[in-house]
């Protein structure tokens, strides 16, 4: 019979990771599906540096919902480990992860040069990356590209077909359907579903029919505001950050998120709502993410977008005037001349590295200044410190006190709330066992008791459990 594994995001929201064992002509296979960094601290750095599992070399394919690092940063890994075979995802997302683990790994060298700097003064063992540039080349190599809906067959006779999730571009519903015991059962990997009033994504595909489904519960406990609540709230973080003449920060993922503030900007602006003049882009990867979805358009839902983007010919200055694109170094440090009246987005959106940092450094002490999060900050990372009231905070070395005020805006949240993830489980029409993944406790714990109040068979995930499919 086959069996699943869960070797991550059980318990806990990144580090996307799920081993399936079947066999197929007396022959054992191996299928993993997702292969997710995890975020949060020392902890996270550990476990990212142990040795993949399942080893490579039993791998027979790996499967990829979407391009964000939790679900797919330690590909090159596990490549330069040893691992030769198909990764399979959509389209758009590989040409995510073409942006994206590039990234990753000239910011995994710099951080590692930095630190190895102090290593040989201290006369301590060297460390070395978890993967280099030449790693992510190999592992762009073996990426297989699929569009929505079209069945593929793997080996072993897998029947895999990826549907549309709304969560960011190319996010993708996983199907496969594996053969098990003399029969062929199907699980349904939710990947990360979106946020119904999205702006920029199509709403998640509801799908039909499994027998095992692995559902995400990131929000499981609770809902996210309106979304016409959710832009008043920013609209007035915004003026009475102009009136008190500080900048704004805003730490943001450089994946859908840093898209989607960007398109809320513009209208402010053209409704005449918008005061601040100067708007910086302040993360070369956000920037050209921001190019491939306006290439990218026609993948994207709303009439509203599609028509800005006509209007603006791809170019997002045009429908937001006083922004700027700071590529370089030279170009982010100048931001920090500005005492205030300016927005600045830039990455990281936990703020566990990037340029946030050093903005922070700058502005986080001023009490004019004011930080807006605006997405999901897992335990341990230093937004989830600023969310928690921490009055002070450790950047780059230097303890920095916190004056600046802090606004958590949920609504605009790539992922689905509560209420949208358990009706996105009551379309299933059989009744499939569902075990909860990519959630924190509490939040896996609520989402659990509202499905069973609406009579489905939930299950919290447990990391290193094997359950047969």
């Amino acid at each position: 019979m086959a069996e699943l594994t869960f070797l991550g995001a059980a318990g806990e929201v990144t580090g996307s990771r799920y081993r399936i064992d079947f066999h197929d002509d007396d022959r054992s296979r191996t299928l993993l599906l997702e292969c997710g960094m995890h975020q949060g601290g020392p902890e996270a750095d550990a476990a990212n540096a142990r040795e993949s599992q399942p080893p490579p070399s039993q791998i027979d394919a790996v499967v990829i919902s979407h391009g964000h690092l939790d679900h797919a940063g330690l590909l090159p890994r596990l490549v330069r480990e040893g691992y030769a075979g198909p990764i399979h995802c959509t389209g758009d997302t590989l040409e995510l992860l073409e942006i994206m683990l590039v990234d990753a790994a000239v910011v995994m060298e710099r951080d590692m040069e930095r630190e190895n700097r102090w290593r040989r003064r201290a006369h301590k063992p060297l460390r070395t990356p978890l993967y280099e540039q030449e790693d992510v080349a190999r592992t762009l190599e073996l990426c297989v590209a699929h569009d929505y809906d079209r069945c593929t067959r793997l080996p072993g006779g897998v029947e895999l077909v990826f549907r549309d999730a709304g969560h960011i571009l190319g996010s993708a519903i996983v199907e496969l359907t594996v053969p098990s015991g003399g029969r062929r059962r199907r699980l349904v990997f939710s990947g990360d579903l979106g946020n119904a009033d999205s702006v920029l994504m199509r709403e998640p595909a509801r799908i039909r029919d499994a027998d095992v489904v692995l559902m995400e519960s990131t929000y499981g406990d609770r809902d996210h505001r309106p979304m016409a609540d959710t832009l008043e709230e920013f609209s007035r973080v915004l003026e009475e950050a102009n009136e008190a003449g500080g900048n704004v920060l805003i730490p943001a993922f450089a994946v859908g998120r840093t898209q989607e503030i960007l398109y809320h900007l513009g209208r402010l602006h053209h409704e005449g709502r918008l005061r601040q003049q100067r708007i910086f882009l302040d993360s070369p990867m956000a920037i050209r993410v921001t190019e491939l979805y306006a290439r990218s358009w026609r993948a994207l839902d709303r009439d509203d977008v599609q028509a800005l983007h006509c209007a603006a010919g791809g170019d997002p200055a045009r429908y937001l005037p006083g922004l700027r694109a700071t590529r370089t170094v030279e170009e982010s440090m100048a931001i920090n001349r500005i005492r205030g009246g300016a927005i600045i987005i830039a990455g990281a959106g936990m703020c566990t590295g990037g340029r946030i940092l050093h903005h922070f450094r700058y502005n986080l002490a001023r009490s004019s200044c004011r930080v807006i999060i605006v997405g999901f900050q897992a335990t341990g990372t230093p937004g989830r410190m600023l969310v928690d009231g921490a009055e002070n905070l450790r950047i780059l070395g230097e303890e920095i006190p916190v004056r600046a005020r802090v606004h958590t805006i949920g609504g605009f949240s790539a992922h689905a709330g509560r209420t949208h993830l358990v009706l996105w489980a009551g379309a299933f029409r059989d009744k499939p066992r569902f075990w909860l993944v990519h959630g924190e406790p509490g939040a896996q714990q609520a989402l659990s008791v509202a499905m069973k109040d609406a009579g489905m068979d939930a299950s919290v995930a447990v990391h290193g459990d094997v359950i047969p499919l």
